[in-house]
């Protein structure tokens, strides 16, 4: 049987494929537990408990706690990293943005709970993400930062600093995870689909033309 590999495990019989969909459910649970309990609330038992699985199987996959915590981190990195790691000088600035924006939005929407747990992490001093903050996401959005300055030098957007426009990005589109409660507040009902979608087309509007591009409605749709 051929062997394809998903987030680095290779499936190839009935039984790998059992493991990859425990190891998924594990990091699920472990995810809600962590929002719900931080790190140092969090507990095996309950997360077992909510994979529906036993406790040794949890063990079986992870090491302990920080093992299981790290791979929730490290899975919410690569889920919004994704979105614009393989943009480059080539690429239309006005497209690239509009599509990241629209991205990080759908993510605050579908999987608000990787928004919560990383915000908790950084406004805890980042004890588990320091390595991480220190190395690969320096490289990252120094990389980042690179290519906006590429389009800026072809005079495709306005020369303004690249770390801020991405920290501005952040944090407009990941306010719909970290504080929809205020949100919904502000709105008196809970957050539809077309209202994550009104907030695509608003912080694409405010972006772009913030930027210097022009703004077109279908961009990143």
């Amino acid at each position: 049987m051929a062997k394809i590999k998903i987030n680095g495990d290779t499936l190839g019989s009935s039984h790998q494929k059992t493991r990859l969909h425990n190891k998924h459910k594990i990091l699920a649970a472990a995810a809600q537990e962590f929002k719900q309990y931080g790190f140092s609330g969090a507990s095996i038992s309950r997360i077992a408990e909510t994979a529906k699985l036993p406790r040794t199987n949890i063990h079986y996959y992870f090491n302990n706690k920080l093992a299981l915590y790290g791979a929730v981190l490290s899975n919410i990195i690569e889920l919004w990293n994704q979105s614009f790691a393989n943009t480059n000088s080539n690429d239309d600035p006005a497209q690239a943005i509009a599509n990241y924006i629209d991205a990080k939005i759908e993510y605050s929407r579908i999987n608000p709970t990787a928004s919560i747990i990383f915000a908790s992490e950084i406004l805890h001093g980042a004890p588990y993400l320091s390595q991480y903050l220190q190395t690969d996401f320096k490289h990252w959005i120094a990389e980042k930062a690179k290519v906006i300055e590429a389009w800026q030098a072809q005079g495709k957007i306005d020369k303004i600093s690249a770390y801020h426009l991405l920290f501005t990005i952040w944090g407009a589109t990941q306010h719909y995870a970290n504080f929809a409660v205020e949100i919904e507040a502000a709105l008196e009902r809970p957050l539809s689909k077309a209202d994550f979608e009104e907030a695509k087309r608003t912080i694409k509007h405010i972006i772009l033309k913030g930027c210097g591009m022009s703004y077109q409605e279908h961009l990143g749709t």
